[in-house]
């Protein structure tokens, strides 16, 4: 049996779950997810908690069954209390500020770097700390809209200058040694 498929999943006040066959539709404070499953895979709601069982142990099933326990997870996790990533900016010059719901990013090129958020996506920044947080309740969306952030300035080698996750450790490298003449 999988370790983390078995695994009931606790359902918070306040988060209403909807499940119709293989689509559960998860509404709660922060938002309202809806996603579609793979039909093979029983989604059971007793009360306030969640299971999902499995027909057979055939080897794709047991993947399925663990990824279908972590994504469900994920999604009540999201409406309840809200996914978020923060980024910090390094560099001379280097800075993010929000106009509206934009994130303006200047990031040493010869123009800003402007980033309206998708559904659902919240912008914080912060520009004494030179930190931009971002939050939603859906971890898959708020990860792939961090990455393409990140992803303007990945952080350089040689300087450590460019946009990197909180936490994130960049190798250095020793750069130019000196001339031999």
């Amino acid at each position: 049996m999988s370790r983390i498929g078995k695994q009931p999943i606790t359902v918070p006040g306040g988060v209403n779950v909807t499940i119709d066959g293989s689509n559960v539709k998860v509404k709660g404070p922060k938002g309202e997810l809806e996603t579609a499953f793979s039909p093979e895979m029983t989604i059971e709601q007793d009360g306030a908690v969640i299971t999902v069982t499995r027909p057979s142990d055939e080897k794709r099933i047991r993947a399925l069954h663990g990824t279908t326990r972590a994504l469900l997870n994920n999604m009540v996790h999201g409406v309840s209390e809200g996914w978020s990533k923060v980024l910090e900016i390094h560099g001379v010059g280097y800075r993010a500020e929000l106009k509206g719901t934009t994130l303006v990013m200047s990031l040493g090129f010869s123009h800003p770097v402007e980033i309206v958020p998708p559904a659902g996506i919240v912008f914080t920044a912060d520009p004494k700390a030179r930190t931009v947080t971002v939050s939603g309740p859906n971890k898959e969306v708020v990860g792939q809209v961090a990455s393409e952030i990140r992803g303007w300035r990945p952080p350089e080698p040689y300087k450590g200058k460019g946009v990197r996750y909180l936490g994130e450790h960049v190798r250095r490298k020793a750069g130019k040694a000196g001339k031999a003449g």
